[in-house]
């Protein structure tokens, strides 16, 4: 059992392998290899998440501690068990880096292309290469599930908090208009 402080929620941090954890819980207790995937309690033993990494300047296991909230854990668990691994959830789009619209002086998610019978282009969301055969530009999601969105890791942090058959609505730029589009996720496997 470690004890620390919690200093921060809804922390993003990066793993090793490159994959992006979204609204971790920053502690400053210590998480090594016999404490990690264990239990994070508050001061009444509730669990309030799993010790998931840590982040050292040093290289012992002294330094900024990060922990999946239990929420997230709930959600996960039930989705391993049965099927032994995780589905994400998603409109069925490719999307354009972020620096193409940085570089543009856009901000969103540029979507590059719908996949054929996806979610997305059953809503009537263009992609670029769909939209460049009529001349015009691809849509540009700016807003999804009611919270803005500023880049790729926003529009995967709001993703990453649903399952398929979630309803979630979508604002896209398509030129000077601003559309909405109320969308069911699909598995993205």
């Amino acid at each position: 059992l470690s004890v620390g402080i919690v200093s921060a929620l809804g922390r993003t941090i990066r793993t090793m392998t490159g994959r992006t954890i979204y609204d971790v819980i920053q502690t400053d207790a210590a998480i090594n290899p016999g404490n990690s995937g264990g239990p994070l309690l508050d001061s009444s033993g509730r669990l309030i998440g799993m010790n998931t990494a840590i982040v050292t300047t040093s290289g012992s296991y002294a330094g900024v501690g990060f922990a999946v909230p239990v929420d997230t854990i709930r959600r996960i668990v039930p989705q391993l068990i049965r099927e032994k691994r995780v589905r994400r959830a998603g409109l069925g789009i490719q999307i354009l880096p972020d620096h193409i619209l940085r570089n543009s002086g856009l901000q969103g998610v540029g979507v590059l292309r719908t996949l054929p019978d996806s979610a997305a282009a059953r809503a009537g969301i263009r992609g670029l290469q769909e939209a460049r055969r009529k001349g015009e530009m691809g849509d540009i999601i700016i807003e999804a599930d009611g919270q803005p969105v500023y880049g790729i890791d926003d529009f995967l942090a709001i993703m990453d908090r649903h399952e398929a058959g979630d309803t979630v609505a979508v604002t896209v730029l398509r030129g000077k208009e601003k559309l909405t589009f109320r969308i069911v996720l699909q598995n993205l496997d």
